[in-house]
């Protein structure tokens, strides 16, 4: 069952805001992995955060950290961040 992706207007900023080469892994990685199963957790790409945390889950594409959450079949991207600046978004959580 493909999922439907979509997209929050901040992470379409964060995702603009990317060098050439990581936007287009980003994209495809989204493309792969976020439309076919994106709740299987893997040690390498995909973790279920604990809550309480802002996202359910977060896609590890090099430097790149994107965090989303699952709706039955729709997968919402909410922020596109570096490594550094998931630490800090991470740590906001209330």
């Amino acid at each position: 069952m493909p999922y439907e992706t979509r997209y929050s207007d901040e992470a379409v900023k964060q995702l603009k805001g990317l060098r050439a080469f990581e936007r287009v892994a980003v994209i495809d990685q989204i493309e792969k992995v976020l439309a076919v199963n994106p709740t299987l957790v893997s040690r390498v790409s995909i973790k279920r955060l604990r809550q309480p945390a802002p996202t359910q889950y977060r896609l590890r594409v090099g430097d790149v950290r994107v965090f989303y959450d699952v709706d039955g079949d729709v997968v919402l991207i909410i922020q596109i961040l570096t490594k550094q600046d998931s630490i800090d978004f991470l740590g906001a959580a209330p």
